[in-house]
C-alpha cells in the first residue's frame, strides 16, 4: 500500500481511478506499530507527548496549537483481522477524554479498524496514492482544498477508516481509489453508517459527524468544533 503515486489534478488532489478489486471489499490485517494488548479488556491512557513522538508527527512551531496543549493517547482496538492492536493518537488535552470514551465505545462493539497511528511529515508531504486508510487525529494541515487551518491541526477531530468512510465534493473522492465505498448502500465492516456505534459513539461525547454535511460529505470525519 501506498507504493503508487498517482497523477495529480489541476487542484493537486491524485487522480480519481477505479476501486482495485482486492479493495472494494476491504479487510486487510493490522500491521503492529505498538506492542498489542495483553489482554481483551480495553485499556487507554492520557500522558503528556514525549519528545520522540513529538518528532515523528507533522507537529511544528508554526502550527495552530502548543505541544504542551496536545495529548499522546494509546488504546485498544479491534481490528479487521478480529484481533486486538494498541493505537495512538494525538489529541489536545481537552478533547482526549471524549476520544477514549468514543472508541471504548467502538471497542466494545468489536467495530474493526484497519490502522491507528500518528501520521508522520513524510506521508503528509508525499504525493497521493489513494489508497491510505489510517484513522487519526491530529494532522497540522489545512482544511482540503482551503488556506484556514483544519480541525485536525487543533488536535480536534479524528477521521475513521478513511478508506471505508471517503469524503467526497463534487467530482473529488479522497482517498482517491475508495470510489467504490462512496455507494453507501453496500454496507461493509469498517463503514460509518447515520445510527451506527461510531456516529453514536461520538455524538454521546458531543462530537459533529462531517457525514451528515451536505458539501462537502466527510464520511470518515468526527469533529468537537463542528469544523
Amino acid at each position: 500500500m501506498g507504493a503508487h503515486p498517482l497523477p495529480l489534478r489541476p487542484d493537486g488532489f491524485g487522480e480519481i481511478q477505479p476501486t482495485p478489486p482486492e479493495l472494494v471489499n476491504r479487510s486487510l490485517p493490522t500491521r503492529d506499530f505498538l506492542p498489542p494488548p495483553t489482554s481483551t479488556t480495553y485499556t487507554a491512557k492520557i500522558a503528556g507527548v514525549p519528545d520522540a513522538v513529538l518528532k515523528r508527527s507533522t507537529w511544528q512551531a508554526a502550527c495552530p496549537v502548543s505541544s504542551a496543549d496536545l495529548r499522546y493517547v494509546t488504546l485498544s482496538f479491534w481490528g479487521f483481522d478480529h484481533r486486538t492492536h494498541t493505537g495512538e493518537l494525538l489529541v489536545h488535552k481537552d478533547a482526549a477524554p471524549a476520544v477514549v470514551k468514543a472508541f471504548s465505545e467502538l471497542y466494545a462493539q468489536q467495530f474493526p479498524i484497519e490502522e491507528m497511528r500518528i501520521t508522520s511529515p513524510a506521508e503528509l508531504n508525499a504525493p497521493p496514492t489513494g489508497d491510505g486508510n489510517n484513522t487519526s487525529a491530529f494532522v497540522c494541515r489545512p482544511m482540503r482544498g482551503q488556506k484556514s487551518w483544519s480541525a485536525h491541526a487543533y488536535g480536534l477531530a479524528v477521521d475513521v477508516n478513511p478508506f471505508c468512510n471517503p469524503y467526497t465534493k463534487g467530482d473529488l473522492v479522497v482517498p482517491e481509489l475508495a470510489s467504490a465505498y462512496v455507494d453507501r448502500a453496500r454496507v461493509r465492516p469498517g463503514m460509518v453508517t447515520a445510527g451506527g456505534p461510531v456516529v453514536r459513539a461520538f455524538a454521546g461525547v458531543g462530537w459533529q459527524w462531517g457525514g451528515a454535511w451536505t458539501s462537502p460529505v466527510d464520511r470518515m470525519h468526527f469533529t468537537a468544533n463542528g469544523e
